[in-house]
């Protein structure tokens, strides 16, 4: 069994820039429609919580390289960022190899940043 962490930090005005000046091609290539649908119901917020999923595909990336071949193993949009009952945030895998892996994970945003941990646990390779 191995445990890998991955951790990020994203500016929130980078990803903002990036919706209003990229719309679609840049939310399409990164989001799945369940994340833009999460994102776009929190109005005002709303950025911060794109940016709080961009740094957990982006530490979970970290978290499961050894899994890929290369970073582009897999898409944006294979991993989901979803949140259950309560709100915490978990991950849905779209790649069948990537099922076996159990993720942890936190988010944290704030109007200027927002950072995201990942930890997983997956059989080695």
């Amino acid at each position: 069994m191995q445990v890998k962490t991955g951790t990020d930090i994203i500016e929130v005005e980078r990803i903002k820039d990036s919706i209003e000046k990229l719309g679609d091609k840049f939310l399409n290539r990164v989001y799945t429609s369940n994340e833009i649908a999460y994102c776009e119901s929190k109005k005002a917020n709303k950025y911060e919580h794109y940016a709080a999923r961009f740094a957990a595909k982006e530490a979970i990336f970290k978290a499961i390289s050894p899994l890929l071949d290369n970073k582009f193993s897999i898409d944006w949009t294979e991993i989901e960022i979803l949140n259950d009952k309560q709100g915490r945030p978990y991950v849905n895998f779209y790649k069948d190899e990537l099922k076996k892996v159990n993720i942890d994970l936190s988010l944290s945003h704030i109007k200027e940043y927002a950072v995201a941990m990942a930890v997983a646990v997956f059989e080695n390779k």
